[in-house]
């Protein structure tokens, strides 16, 4: 089932996978010339593009400042997917709503 355009109940994409699209293949930077122009280490964004580590704020202002594309967005991105995450593992954790006397 879709809605607008998005397929419902899908997992969210990672922000570093919309970075990726929209900053280095839009503009034709690899990711080394990328991090350079963000100041971290090409390791450290090579871990966020490829999904191996999630979008810091601090990377988000960064992002932000040297690409034009909004911290607020990124984070939501982030934090969509956290949630999305999450929710498939609700089975895991063992905790029952608390009943007040």
């Amino acid at each position: 089932m879709t809605s607008g355009g998005i397929k419902m109940g899908m997992t969210p994409p990672r922000p570093g996978a919309f970075i990726r699209i929209k900053v280095l293949e839009e503009l034709g930077l690899s990711v080394s010339a990328a991090a350079r122009i963000l100041g971290v280490r090409r390791a450290t964004l090579s871990d966020l593009l490829n999904g191996n580590a999630s979008l810091s704020p601090e990377m988000a202002m960064r992002v932000e400042k040297a690409f034009g594309l909004s911290m607020d967005l990124l984070l939501r991105m982030q934090a969509w997917h956290d949630a999305t995450q999450m929710r498939a593992r609700a089975d895991e954790i063992d905790v029952r709503r608390h009943k007040p006397a």
